[in-house]
């Protein structure tokens, strides 16, 4: 066969055979009269060898090898190729993961896309420096898509970064809510702290209503912020896991500050100090849980919690009787019950 059909049965170009041939690869058995290459069907299978094995990703050296060296032993080549092939992916993917992001940003021309390229590329930097900067500018006017944001939350380790990309995912609103509800059930503790931390700061019902579903979490780190999260946006369903944060001693003081904060009516205030004369009546508290619970106390106005530190004031404890007892002279000097 000549070049032409062996081009046409193949699908390698003329152009190629002669490279091919030129490197050794597969060379003509014969020529005819007239000097033309001519191919046999060995020569043949001999090229469709040699495109199977460069489609598996080798070299145009490697397939001569594989081909022509009978020592040559393929397991220690595929497992380069296997390597190969993930690096590629991996750098592909993050490609994607790029594009996906300056479309989500919504550039409305090029200039918006290079300064969303800049600014993911500063998110990524080892300097702290420069990851804040990038996170003061996300949330001023550069366009930045929010899962970009939330990613480099979930895994920023220094305080103050994180502090500047919590508060650049606040000003994008409701949106950052659903990624970051994803981080509340990351293997590491850390990323599930980070995670309900930026959602504490997230303002609107989406966040709320995911800090609420968080109360159950079986993360305590997550149970707490969650909690106080709640307190400081003025949600009463909080009270029992506020309760229980001065009982543990973990943020007690937050906690009692929330506490104080919700019982501003009337009805929150009785519920609230109802809830924490049942922890201090419960036989197994043990005194350091007490002291807090009483000192808790002291702040929630209204009767029930007078009438609740007027029996304290009594308690085998004397460290409980006498906050109990600096509450009631506090309410006296307020003029109030």
């Amino acid at each position: 066969m000549l070049i032409g059909e062996v081009a046409r049965r193949s699908g390698v170009s003329a152009r190629m055979l002669r490279h091919y041939e030129a490197l050794g690869l597969v060379r003509p058995t014969g020529r005819t009269d007239g000097g033309y290459r001519e191919y046999a069907e060995e020569d043949v299978r001999r090229i469709f060898h040699v495109e199977s094995l460069r489609s598996l990703g080798l070299s145009l050296r490697d397939v001569g090898r594989a081909l022509d060296d009978p020592g040559f032993a393929p397991a220690g080549l595929v497992d380069d190729l296997i390597r190969e092939t993930r690096r590629r992916i991996a750098a592909e993917t993050e490609l994607l993961t790029r594009l996906r992001r300056i479309d989500a940003a919504g550039p409305a021309g090029w200039e918006d896309v290079l300064r969303a390229v800049a600014l993911l590329r500063a998110l990524g930097s080892k300097s702290p420096r420069t990851r804040q900067r990038a996170a003061l500018a996300a949330g001023e006017d550069v366009p930045v898509p929010v899962e970009a944001l939330v990613e480099a939350v979930l895994a920023e380790r220094d305080a103050v970064v994180a502090g500047a990309l919590r508060w650049a995912l606040a000003q994008a609103g409701q949106e950052a809510a659903a990624p970051l509800a994803k981080g509340l059930d990351a293997p590491s503790g850390q990323v599930r702290e980070r995670a309900v931390r930026a959602l504490a700061e997230l303002p609107g019902p989406a966040a709320t209503a995911l800090l609420r579903d968080a109360l159950d979490h079986a993360d305590p780190v997550v149970r707490r912020h969650a909690a106080l999260a709640l307190g400081a946006r003025g949600a009463g369903d909080a009270v029992p896991a506020l309760v229980g944060l001065v009982v543990e001693g973990a943020n007690d003081v937050d906690a009692a500050d929330s506490l104080a904060a919700l019982a501003a009516g009337p009805a929150s205030a009785d519920r609230i100090a109802a809830a924490l004369v049942d922890r201090l009546g419960s036989a197994a508290m043990e005194q350091p849980a007490r002291r807090r619970l009483a000192q808790a106390l002291v702040d929630i106005p209204g009767p029930a919690a007078t009438a609740a530190l007027t029996a304290l004031a009594g308690d085998e404890d004397r460290a409980v009787a006498l906050t109990a007892a600096y509450g009631l002279r506090l309410r006296g000097r307020a003029g109030g019950p």
